[in-house]
């Protein structure tokens, strides 16, 4: 499944081509990836005909595009087209004169732009993602709903119960040591408890704590503030440099919102080496092999050298 870094290279290629622009036409050839829009195609198609594209705002892994139609007489917009990529949803800008993709599922026309495709194209093979129309309401805290271009203190009603993420301007670090602090659960496990700080997956998560030399099962009420502040860097410094690569790519099933692939899988430093050195103790000209761990019905991959398991470890 697509992570923070990834969502946000959607959602910087969106921003780039849809804000601002009408959607004039809908076609969805697949009902099924817009399942979550109870009231079915004609009330989507209804909802966005005619409506304007505002912005385009990520937290976490959730992406959602604020619409105008028009009607907004206070000029705040009350509704969202809401995007979940699932395991392998692509949104493509494709030129009308492109032949549908295999798995295309819905197909949005917008009004003419100069040197901009005319086609926002939702492809999804797996049809775990999907397209709905939510309501927007106010962030409990007053700040903005997530990263976005107008900043607007508004989230989409199905993220409003997620942690704010590392990316965030207004993440508190405060507000995540007193909360993890007070979980007496694994770091890895609060890692990625999405109420708590969204937007990192088990991929982001083992390269944290590789990076802050945390062990994934370090009890987290014997967390200090430096040692939150230390994972929390780490974690923004891994999503920025996957970033840099645009994002992690280990299906070609993923892929960026004009078809592109990113390249971070091949910097990885944990994740998936079982078996291979560390590359810190390799530096350092110590023997240790990056280990791999059952966990959560998934896998942590962690170096035993610098990352020593704690003797009261938490799973």
């Amino acid at each position: 499944m697509p992570e923070l870094p990834e969502v946000e290279v959607v959602r910087r290629g969106l921003e780039r081509w849809v804000t601002g622009r009408t959607i004039t036409a809908v076609d969805v050839p697949d009902p099924r990836s817009i399942r979550r829009h109870a009231l079915g195609v004609e009330d989507f198609r209804g909802n966005l005909v005619g409506a304007r594209v505002l912005d385009v705002v990520r937290r976490g892994k959730f992406l959602w595009l604020p619409l105008s139609d028009g009607t907004d007489d206070d000029g705040v917009p009350h509704t969202a087209l809401m995007a979940h990529l699932g395991m392998s949803g692509q949104l493509l800008m494709q030129d009308p004169s492109q032949p549908d993709e295999k798995h295309l599922k819905v197909r949005l026309r917008l009004s003419h732009a100069a040197d901009a495709p005319e086609e926002l194209r939702f492809v999804d093979q797996r049809i775990f993602g999907g397209l709905f129309v939510t309501a927007l309401i106010p962030t409990a805290d007053g700040l903005p709903g997530g990263q976005s271009l107008l900043s607007l203190p508004l989230i989409a009603a199905e993220a409003a119960h997620i942690g704010r993420d590392p990316l965030d301007p207004a993440f508190s670090q405060e507000a995540f040591y007193q909360k993890v602090r007070s979980r007496k659960t694994g770091l890895k496990r609060a890692l990625l408890d999405q109420s708590l700080i969204s937007g990192i997956g088990n991929i982001y998560a083992d390269e944290a704590l590789w990076l802050a030399k945390l062990h994934y099962a370090r009890p987290t009420e014997t967390l200090r503030r430096s040692d939150a502040q230390r994972v929390v860097d780490a974690a923004r410094d891994v999503m920025g440099m996957a970033l840099d690569a645009g994002g992690t790519s280990f299906d070609s099933l993923y892929v960026n919102v004009n078809g592109a692939s990113g390249y971070f899988a091949r910097s990885l430093n944990a994740y998936g080496r079982e078996g291979e050195p560390c590359p810190r103790c390799a530096a350092l000209g110590l023997q240790s092999r990056i280990r791999r761990d059952s966990f959560m019905n998934r896998s942590s991959f962690s170096c035993p050298v610098c990352q020593p398991r704690p003797r009261n470890g938490r799973w």
